[in-house]
């Protein structure tokens, strides 16, 4: 009975973490607080689910999976919105006004590099290159 109890208040607070990321979704300004908070959600929201079917429903091999699960989770979600973050920063997506310190355009000047404005890409030699069009290597032959 208690068990009960305290899996289904897990597994409610669960449901109300990912909840609140899903209003932060339509709610946050920008890429990179929007990817914070499903990044928040899927770890910890997934984390207290998995925990309170656990509660609910133990046995050890249960727990040994809810654990593992868990871990994967934690692991994935915080790996998986760090690259998502980065890589709507490489493409140019622009942080809401109230952002202030853009410490990889500051790493970037550190390092040498030159400061790029978002919203402005650097070209590469890839880029150059699809800039320069298709090739017709058959002309060649």
């Amino acid at each position: 009975m208690i068990a009960t109890i305290i899996g289904s208040a897990l597994l409610i607070l669960g449901a109300f973490n990912i909840f609140s990321a899903a209003v932060g979704l339509l709610r946050l300004p920008d890429l990179y607080t929007r990817t914070s908070a499903i990044g928040t959600a899927a770890g910890l929201g997934v984390a207290f689910m998995i925990l309170g079917v656990v509660v609910v429903d133990f046995t050890w091999l249960n727990l040994l999976k809810g654990v593992l699960a868990i871990v994967a989770q934690l692991v994935t979600s915080a790996v998986g919105s760090f690259a998502l973050a980065r890589s709507g920063y490489l493409t140019g997506s622009s942080p809401a006004a109230i952002t202030v310190p853009d410490e990889l355009a500051d790493d970037a000047v550190a390092l040498g590099g030159a400061s790029v404005p978002l919203g402005d890409t650097v070209p590469t030699e890839d880029t150059a290159a699809l800039d320069a069009g298709p090739t017709d290597n058959r002309a060649n032959a």
